[in-house]
């Protein structure tokens, strides 16, 4: 298939912001997943279908990529972007398979905090990926992203350190053990987002 030159500012930027916005609802109904346990069922479901959209938007990155003579960004970095991004769901979505599939009755409340971290730090992903149609200078949710990626290490630790110093029992320890590792798995994508962008910044200066 022959190259072709598209309008930089209406294809890649937005495919991006498109993928980076799906991050967040995806997010969001994670969030509300928590919040209410007895509707683990619809929650999952929408998160799977925003699952599906992640993948198609990425397909449609690369699809893009490879009619494309003339990007605004280095390849590797549009790659990059798009795959830390559709990882970030994926890993929501397995947080929503597991609660679905596993006797979550009462959500642990560290859970709940780090579920909080993650939803902070894709809004601020979001945000850093609008701001990359103006590259001139480092978006400052990059910051904001790192930052809650320490605060999600934090939590993450004296979470794991809980739920061996308290008394649950051992099928618990294992539930929360690897819910919470899949959402700290999820904030460091953000993370890689982040890291991502500073790349791309650096090359433009």
């Amino acid at each position: 298939m022959p190259f072709q030159v598209i309008p930089r500012e209406l294809v890649f930027y937005d495919l991006l912001e498109a993928a980076a916005r799906n991050v967040v609802e995806a997010t969001g109904e994670l969030v509300a997943l928590v919040d209410e346990v007895p509707s683990v069922t619809i929650r999952a479901e929408q998160i799977r279908e925003l699952e599906h959209r992640g993948d198609d938007l990425t397909h449609e990155i690369i699809s893009t990529l490879n009619q494309t003579f003339v990007v605004p960004l280095d390849r590797h970095d549009i790659l990059r972007l798009a795959s830390a991004l559709d990882d970030i769901v994926d890993f929501e979505e397995g947080v929503a398979e597991l609660m679905e599939l596993l006797p979550v009755k009462e959500v642990f409340p560290a859970f709940k905090t780090l579920v909080g971290v993650l939803a902070r730090a894709c809004g601020a992903v979001l945000r850093a990926i609008t701001d990359l149609r103006y590259i001139d200078a480092l978006p400052p949710d990059i910051a904001a992203i790192k930052r809650e990626e320490r605060e999600g290490d934090f939590v993450y630790r004296r979470a794991i350190a809980e739920l061996y110093r308290e008394d649950f029992r051992a099928l618990e320890v294992l539930m929360w053990k690897d819910l919470l590792h899949q959402v700290e798995s999820a904030i460091d994508r953000c993370e890689d987002v982040a890291n991502q962008i500073e790349s791309v910044v650096a090359k433009f200066r």
